[in-house]
């Protein structure tokens, strides 16, 4: 996607997708690829540098992950961190030893004893990362010059004497290190030459042509779920072969409030695009009829959308592709690309789960990017704030956030009540520091009073979460003046609903969603 690529050899670290928006957020465009790949790929690839992630083993154990050996003899700069540190001075000469006087956890100062080229325009002391149990040995006069230590740790960065070889023992992609930046920044420009060509509109450039070359006259079918993915990726398409594109939208009734008319106005209207707008509301409540289980509920949406989405793309001629949002996290926790981590972290998921059998080639020009690019390639296209910024959804909907079954009843009174929820948070400025926000409809009741009279009606949980990967997430501090504006308003408002209960569960051990 450009002539200036970064590869992440992945060792298992918490943090490699951390590095991956580290890097690109500096516009240089990075891929995280398995620990084992051979010096020959990396060569064909021609990266301008590569960075060794941290990982959870020690360099020493008998089967800690390597990489190729040859890899340091491609004079290709390359930056290890922590584990990867450790990895880059033991195979050139050095040594790396454990123990309860070497472990380091959590914020440490760190003192610059020579800047070189990493350290450039760094303070003497600063707040550094660690979190190693492990750490490279005394290197004065051998192959390594150290360049930065701690208290615990003497040895806290080296750079190779002859190699184009760093290393750093603390984390510079974590918040926590208050420089991380700018020692990657240093590394970028000043060791690996990066001039910062990674950017939207080069992106869009790039992405546009490769569409149309893949396509040709054929056309293509995106299956918009009303979600941000969707929605770029058919805006991306629209924007390379506009006609050639046919979006299909199933309006199973287990949307948000006004999501459908959101989706109907943005595309048909604004991006005048074939929008085949589906209401299959009746199917999808008869699917569901007497279905507690989540999961049942899961299998009986997913099945139901096959059939409708089916049913819709044989009234389409001509269509050869079908395009899905699918994004980088995906493919690098599938195992969806050859050069990938080796590990399978999730099965890779299809647009509603759509089987290989429908007989298409699938596009997915979303599938270099992470969610937040995403975002800025959606503002880049023209897309409206109100989709860019859209928290995610389910694919059931709000099926599962109607606890036990669903109804039509329920999903309306749990829609009014999210409605509520948003539109507050989006008056007070909370929306866009959340990463997820909803309402969840209980099947418990409770006794209550309003007026003179004894009530025993429903009650409705608020979730609200902040996430940077979706993978961790922890409860929002909203402030409690907005979470009793927005109880009141639910109670008053919505009809049958007498309490208000807020989440303040973090995941794990919970998750986001409720079922």
């Amino acid at each position: 996607m450009t002539d200036e690529l970064v590869l992440i050899l992945d060792f298992g670290s918490q943090f490699g997708q951390l590095i991956a928006r580290r890097v690109r957020d500096l516009n240089v465009f990075c891929q995280v690829v398995r620990h084992d790949i051979s010096a020959d790929r990396v060569r064909e690839l021609n990266p301008k540098g590569v960075i060794l992630s941290g990982g959870p083993a020690s360099v020493y154990e008998p089967n800690a992950p390597h990489p190729d050996p040859k890899l340091f003899d491609l004079d290709v700069p390359v930056l290890g961190i922590c584990y990867g540190m450790q990895l880059a001075c033991q195979a050139l000469g050095g040594s790396v030893g454990g123990g309860s006087h070497t472990r380091e956890y959590g914020r440490a100062t760190l003192t610059v004893t020579d800047p070189d080229a990493l350290f450039k325009g760094f303070p003497t002391e600063s707040t550094v990362w660690m979190s190693h149990g492990d750490q490279v040995q005394a290197v004065d006069g051998g192959a390594f010059v150290p360049l930065a230590a701690t208290d615990t740790c003497p040895v806290a960065a080296v750079k190779h004497r002859t190699r184009p070889v760093f290393g750093i023992q603390f984390h510079p992609e974590v918040g926590h290190t208050t420089h991380g930046g700018l020692i990657l920044r240093n590394f970028l420009r000043d060791v690996c030459g990066c001039s910062g060509t990674w950017k939207m509109q080069a992106f869009i450039d790039r992405a546009v042509e490769d569409i149309r070359q893949r396509v040709g006259n054929r056309r293509v079918i995106c299956g918009l779920s009303g979600g941000v993915d969707s929605s770029v990726c058919a805006a991306l398409l629209l924007k390379a072969i506009g006609p050639q594109v046919a979006c299909i939208y199933v309006d199973n009734g287990l949307m948000r409030e006004g999501e459908t008319e959101v989706v109907k106005h943005t595309f048909r209207d604004w991006f005048k695009a074939d929008l085949h707008a589906v209401d299959a509301r009746d199917r999808f409540l008869a699917a569901l009829a007497g279905v507690t289980e989540p999961q049942e509920k899961r299998r009986a949406i997913g099945k139901t959308f096959i059939d409708v989405f089916r049913q819709e793309a044989l009234s389409i001629p001509d269509a050869h592709f079908l395009a899905q949002g699918t994004l980088y996290p995906d493919v690098i926790e599938s195992g969806g690309s050859p050069d990938g981590p080796a590990a399978t972290i999730k099965l890779h998921h299809n647009v509603g789960g759509l089987p290989a059998e429908l007989g298409f080639e699938l596009v997915e020009p979303l599938r270099d990017l992470f969610k937040d690019e995403v975002r800025k390639l959606g503002a880049e296209l023209g897309l409206p704030d109100e989709v860019v910024w859209r928290h995610p959804f389910p694919g059931p909907g709000l099926a599962v956030r109607c606890l036990g079954e669903v109804t039509e009843a329920k999903l309306a009174t749990l829609r009014t009540a999210d409605r509520i929820f948003i539109d507050e948070l989006h008056r007070s400025g909370w929306y866009r520091k959340t990463a997820q926000a909803f309402v969840v409809l209980l099947p418990v009741q409770s006794v209550g009073v309003m007026g003179d009279g004894r009530t025993y009606e429903n009650t409705v949980a608020l979730r609200c979460v902040q996430t940077d990967d979706f993978m961790t997430a922890d409860w929002s501090r909203l402030p409690d003046d907005l979470l009793a504006r927005v109880a009141t308003a639910i109670i008053n408002r919505v009809p049958g609903v007498n309490r208000v209960v807020y989440d303040i569960s973090s995941k794990p051990p919970a998750t986001i969603e409720w079922e």
